[in-house]
This record gives structure tokens, sequence and C-alpha cells, in this order.
């Protein structure tokens, strides 16, 4: 097995809203904003090269969207997810699996394009299955008010119309192992239902890709939530448990939103659990 860290694009989004109630006087030492309250963000993905599979773990936003909707979000900086494919020498048609931690539009939307036509939509990765979970693909095709702007249907639907579609079998359990896909699943309900956070085991070491469990390095202190999760104090209580067990056990955590910091380690204090280490792939893995 080799992984690779793809950098699919950066954006900003409000500090206010991913640090929930915790003051802007706090979260700010961390991740600062720039005038508008506006923080980095990374759209930073994970590639799976195992046997004759090439497993991509989430694809950002996507570009099929206008202006406008790109406008909210203060794109920056010049990644792309294809740019990151051609730096390890792959192409998006070599990809055999595309695994999405939920369907958010910032980490599913680049699973569909516009034809070529520009009439209609068509997968991105036409070799490539999509996989999800039934509970959570019910949760965003028929989503609750909260959630909608972040279902977007044209990212969703073209899936199931390809028959590319798949998910895993179920039950799903808190901690899924030996699955399809050859990495272990935590399940997590707090940002939304049925989120999974792949955990692989690779040159020694514990890595586990964070999706919005764990955002960015400012949200390690417990009740540095997101204004963005349904349920705020199940996700207190689900990175608790994640965190003493990340410190307990070493892993290396990989960080989808943190525009600065790829992995992290964190480590048992008097104020619980708290950041160790900051380390790029690279530093860690080469």
């Amino acid at each position: 097995m080799t992984l690779y860290p793809i950098e699919t694009g950066n954006f900003k989004l409000d500090g206010g809203a991913m640090f929930g109630v915790v003051p802007k006087t706090l979260w700010s030492r961390t991740n600062p904003a720039d005038s508008n309250n506006l923080i980095d963000m990374a759209a930073r993905c994970l590639l799976i090269e195992d046997g004759n599979r090439l497993i991509l773990v989430d694809n950002g936003m996507g570009d099929k969207q206008s202006d406008k909707f790109f406008g909210y979000y203060s794109l920056w900086g010049d990644h792309s997810l294809d740019k990151s494919l051609r730096k390890y020498g792959f192409h998006r048609d070599d990809i055999t699996d595309v695994f999405m931690t939920h369907l958010h539009f910032d980490h599913c939307g680049g699973s569909i394009q516009w034809n070529k036509d520009r009439t209609g939509y068509e997968p991105a990765f036409k070799n490539a299955s999509f996989w999800t979970n039934r509970d959570h693909w019910k949760w965003a095709t028929q989503p609750n008010a909260r959630e909608k702007a972040s279902f977007l249907k044209e990212n969703l639907l073209p899936m199931e119309e390809s028959g590319q579609l798949k998910f895993l079998k179920p039950p799903y359990g808190t901690y899924e192992t030996e699955t399809e896909l050859g990495f272990d699943i935590l399940f997590v309900n707090g940002h939304t239902d049925k989120q999974m956070i792949p955990h692989l085991d690779y040159k020694g070491k514990k890595l586990v890709f964070m999706a919005d469990l764990l955002p960015t390095v400012g949200h390690l202190p417990l009740p540095y939530v997101m204004g963005y999760d349904t349920r705020p104090l199940l996700t207190l209580d689900e990175k608790r448990a994640f965190l003493k067990r990340a410190a307990d056990e070493e892993y290396y955590l990989m960080l989808e939103h943190d525009a600065h910091n790829e992995i992290c380690t964190v480590q048992h204090t008097e104020k619980g659990v708290r950041l160790k280490d900051t380390f790029t792939f690279d530093e860690v893995f080469n």
C-alpha cells in the first residue's frame, strides 16, 4: 500500500460558524480571521494505492458550480485535484473507487462534472465506484432543513443514475473492520448522520483521515465544535472518546480542512487531550 496526500483547493469559511459557541478571542489564536471574519480552509484528500485498486477518499468541491456559488467561499491558492494526481503520476481515469466520508458538497462535489456539451452531468471518475452507506445516503437525499444547502442534488443524483453508486455492507456499528475497501471505518453521527472516518495501518503507524470530526488543530479542545454540526453534544462525546484513543495509541491524524497543518499527533495534558506535534505528510511517511 502507498498513500498520497491530494490537495484539491483552498477556500475560506466564517470563523464563527466553524467554532460555534467559542468566542473569537479564543479560536482566533489558532485560526486567525481576515477582515471579513473568514478563516483559511483546505480540501485535502487522500489517495490509497493498494494492489490493483486506487481509492480516493473525498474529492473537494469540484468545479461545476457557478461563480456566484464559489464567491461565497473565497477560493484561493493554485491547488487542484488533477494537478495533485499528476504530481504522483495518476489521472482521474485511473481511480477505481471514490470513498466519500460524507456527502456535504465540499467533500463530494468533485465526484460529478458537467458533460462535454454542458447540458447535464456525468461522473468525473468514469471507471470508479462511488462508496457511501445507505443510512447516510437516505439522510443526504432526504435532507433536513439545517443541512439542505450542503447536500446538493447535482452532486448526488448523477451518482445514482450512473450505476456506479455502491453502499458499504450493513450493519454499521461504531467501528467496522475488514470493510470492502480494505481499511477500518469509525462511524460518527454528531456532524451529520453516519459520517465515516477511515483508519489505515501504514508503515508501522495508524493514520486516521479526520474529515469533519476534527477539521483543524484549532478544534482539539472538546467544546470547539462547529456550528454546522447537527448534534453538537454528540460531537463532543465522539471527540472525547476518539481523542483519548488517539493519544493512548499514538495515532497520526490527517486533517482535511486545516490549510496550514497536514498531520498532527495529540497527547494527554492536565487540560485534556491537546496538540503534541504537527507534520507534513512527507515528514511522517517518507
